[in-house]
């Protein structure tokens, strides 16, 4: 599985980090090339973590839910530019947010044109994220703040026009409601029988609470010493597609080999190869996609992966332009879950990783040195 050099570099760049877990894994088309589990699952029990320990994968789901949506398009059942409040009625006759009057109630104009399923798999409609836009934020403290994993969390008006700028949202819980109201079934029930199940993925579902022997978020203090950080994303009204999984380091480096293979693994094809390298491509044109500002920054503080390229986004992933500093091809895919979760898949290569950890706050220097590690093990 791994040899001894491989596994000192990345026990070495975990010790260095001060997590409490991480289980890393490097893949290709053939199979498993390295795959390592460091750390404890909750400081206080010391519960050893192992390679298929559960992890809330949370920003991790958007990829698989992308992936459903597109199912659906290579079905002639989603158009990518056919209006969607067509299917989803909460998506037509959307309002952009222009300002706020001195009464600070929120003013709004229509938008110019209709929100299609490109700009919700771009995050090109113009939504965004209470904990990444002050703006949305105000939105809500205006208006009410909405219950955790209800719809009216989602419910927001627009930044901007559909289709004129990027900004991280809430979009692909969106997608995860249009693949529910196009199948009529649960989210979590057409990716268990359409995403999970072709691809061995036996530990990927929704919860409604952390399963025993999941992994618990931590923070550390002012000391620097790690402590469990009650947090868990999950549950609510709906099956959150933005961000609800419970998975495991194994099943998503099954998703990254079927990517890598172009939407087929073991001889399940989930996605035909064409759609698998459309997903890949650059969809927002000369817009920079990839940076995402902060408005609570003890939650997840700026971040940029890429500060010094032109990043993209194709259906579902973070494209990077040009050649990454540990290794990865331009034209690769990636992103990362909240809690410190990262992954990448490197077609030109045929390479992929798989990083999982469980801190908050999310772009932790010490997480990012240790994928790091690993993708640069994975190309040394």
């Amino acid at each position: 599985m791994h040899n001894t050099g491989e596994t000192m570099m990345f026990e070495q760049a975990f010790a260095a980090a001060n997590l409490p877990c991480a289980v890393g894994m490097i893949v290709d088309r053939e199979g498993v090339r390295f795959a390592q589990a460091l750390g404890v699952t909750d400081v206080g029990s010391g519960a050893p973590v192992a390679e298929d320990t559960a992890f809330q994968i949370a920003s991790m789901t958007k990829a698989l839910v992308s992936v459903a949506a597109m199912q659906l398009v290579e079905q002639g059942r989603l158009g990518l530019d056919a209006p969607i409040g067509t299917v989803l009625p909460d998506l037509d006759q959307a309002q952009v947010l222009v300002g706020f009057d001195p009464a600070g109630q929120p003013v709004l104009r229509p938008a110019v044109r209709p929100i299609t399923l490109r700009h919700l798999l771009t995050h090109t409609a113009g939504l965004g994220y209470f904990f990444v836009h002050p703006q949305i934020l105000q939105y809500f403290g205006a208006v009410g703040m909405p219950v955790p994993g209800s719809r009216d969390a989602i419910r927001m008006p627009l930044m901007f026009d559909p289709g004129d700028g990027w900004e991280y949202s809430v979009a692909t819980d969106w997608v995860g409601l249009v693949v529910e109201a196009v199948t009529g079934v649960r989210l979590g029930d057409y990716l268990s029988g359409h995403v999970f199940a072709p691809l061995g993925m036996t530990d990927t579902h929704f919860a409604d609470a952390l399963p025993a022997g999941a992994a618990q978020v931590h923070a550390r203090g002012e000391d620097g010493r790690l402590a469990v950080q009650a947090m868990f994303i999950g549950g609510g009204e709906y099956h959150n597609g933005g961000g609800g999984l419970i998975g495991t380091a194994p099943d998503y480096a099954r998703f990254v080999r079927a990517m890598l293979r172009g939407g087929e693994l073991d001889g399940n094809r989930i996605l035909k190869g064409e759609t698998a390298a459309e997903m890949g491509r650059n969809q927002v044109g000369q817009l920079r996609a990839g940076y995402m500002g902060s408005a609570m920054p003890h939650l997840a503080p700026p971040y940029d992966s890429f500060p010094d390229q032109h990043t993209g986004w194709g259906l579902g992933f973070l494209i990077n332009p040009d050649q990454g500093p540990n290794g990865r091809s331009p034209g690769s895919m990636a992103w990362a879950g909240i809690f410190n979760s990262y992954y990448w898949i490197d077609p030109a290569k045929g390479l992929g990783g798989v990083f999982m950890s469980q801190l908050s706050p999310f772009g932790d220097p010490g997480a990012l040195a240790c994928f790091g590690a690993l993708e640069r093990m994975a190309y040394a």
